[in-house]
């Protein structure tokens, strides 16, 4: 080749390559365009998003339930985002939630596919949680209710259980010798007993390493599957497989040990920074059971007080602050906005906890929140800490006797507070997974 001749070689390769460059990057922004484009009218609001990753990095993935609730206020209570090319909905106010989970809570009844579960769902099984809908979820979720009430779930033997469970924990706590302590593993221990109790027959002992192993490879699991990154019988179609049963076990032990644990840990952590809000629980729990007897669940409807300190943590603590992704089963309408089949929804739960039209002082522990003008236990129908519709917490009615039980028996023999020369805990920060975890803290429990 002539070196007169090399220049124009070179613009000639150069020009095919900015050519190809340029048609190759039209076409990925058409595609982009195509896959992202509204497939409705009378689609949900929402901001604009960036080619390929949509609205990603407008969220903070470590605290998303925040994100949406800015968005909410700018944009109202039906936002529309895009993570990827996945289309999203997060619904907000409980108006729009009440609309969406219980009218039309079939509507809305489905789930969304992620990789990291369908990689835990071949592993263990399907499971309840996160099945999709339809006769597989409706047959095993029947199930699961019939057989946790015949194994004593709303029956005094139950009852008896976690009360028995409760002296355990207590003498955990007394072994600390009113020095300072992380009380985590011990309520976890205590409340994933119970589940223990139900599908193996037997509890295990605080110190058991296995057992420890286990509780904490479920709490890592609610963090990463939480994350946005990561997402018997010779019948075809019945459901009762024993590839299916572990799987079921483990959605078990996830909704009846992990969540009330860390309500648990919530309740202890303001009980020690409200050392006066103690106090009247101590009063009430003294005047109604007194120091000797155990705590019984008839004692709650005399314990309005104690009962409104429960459900308060439960709004502030914010355990399950955008519940889990839900999925449009066909084509449906919220709040006039249309949503179609197989889009994405996110119930921000939030917006119904920290509504300033519900709660007085949204942002502060207020057991007033739960608390008529003459003293009497009321709860606001806003307060849906357990989600609603189909798909509402499998252990509601487990998880609402275990906290009474255990938080009562644990205020009838101690008073909580800060260890001396310690940072007082901040109950604003928080770590985001399924749940919404309290940092971890240390406290001190005083014998009564």
């Amino acid at each position: 080749m002539e070196l007169s001749a090399f220049p124009r070689f070179l613009f000639t390769v150069f020009d095919r390559f900015t050519v190809l460059a340029l048609f190759f990057t039209v076409f990925a922004l058409a595609l982009d365009f195509m896959k992202r484009r509204k497939k409705c009218q009378n689609y949900p609001p929402g901001p604009w998003g960036l080619p390929f990753v949509g609205n990603i990095l407008q969220v903070d993935l470590s605290n998303p339930h925040l994100s949406f609730t800015k968005l909410w206020k700018k944009y109202g209570n039906v936002v529309s985002l895009q993570f990827g090319w996945r289309n999203t909905v997060i619904l907000n106010g409980f108006e729009t939630l009440k609309e969406a989970l219980v009218k039309k809570s079939e509507d809305f009844a489905d789930r969304p596919d992620f990789q990291i579960y369908q990689h835990l769902l071949k592993l263990v099984g399907e499971g309840i949680v996160f099945a999709k809908y339809g006769h597989w979820w409706r047959e095993q979720r029947r199930f699961s209710l019939t057989t946790l009430r015949n194994f004593g779930l709303g029956k005094k033997s139950l009852d008896l259980r976690i009360i028995k469970e409760a002296g355990f924990l207590n003498k955990e706590l007394e072994s600390a010798k009113g020095l300072p302590f992380d009380p985590h593993f011990k309520i976890n221990n205590a409340t994933s007993n119970i589940i223990c109790s139900i599908v193996f027959g037997e509890r295990f002992e605080y110190r058991d390493e296995k057992f420890l192993e286990f509780l904490h490879i479920v709490g890592e699991s609610f963090v990463l599957e939480g994350g946005f990154w990561g997402q018997v019988k010779d019948n075809p179609r019945t459901s009762f497989l024993e590839s299916n049963l572990l799987g079921v076990v483990i959605d078990l032990f996830s909704a009846g040990s992990e969540t009330t644990s860390t309500t648990l840990r919530w309740s202890l952590l303001f009980m020690m920074l409200h050392p006066d809000l103690q106090s009247k629980v101590h009063e009430e729990i003294d005047r109604v059971v007194g120091k000797e007897r155990k705590p019984a669940l008839e004692d709650r409807e005399e314990m309005p007080y104690t009962n409104a300190v429960i459900h308060e943590t439960q709004r502030l603590g914010n355990i399950a602050p955008i519940s889990l992704p839900h999925q449009t089963f066909r084509d449906t309408e919220v709040m006039g906005y249309t949503i179609p089949k197989g889009t994405m929804v996110i119930p921000n739960l939030t917006s119904t906890m920290f509504d300033e039209k519900v709660w007085s002082t949204p942002h502060q522990f207020n057991p007033g929140h739960f608390l008529s003008a003459e003293g009497r236990f009321e709860k606001p129908e806003a307060f849906i800490p357990f989600s609603a519709g189909h798909r509402v917490c499998l252990g509601e009615q487990l998880a609402k006797t275990e906290l009474f039980l255990f938080f009562t028996s644990m205020l009838q023999h101690f008073t909580f507070h800060l260890p001396e020369n310690e940072l007082k805990p901040k109950y604003t920060e928080a770590k985001y997974g399924i749940t919404l975890r309290p940092l971890p803290y240390r406290l001190c429990a005083k014998l009564r």
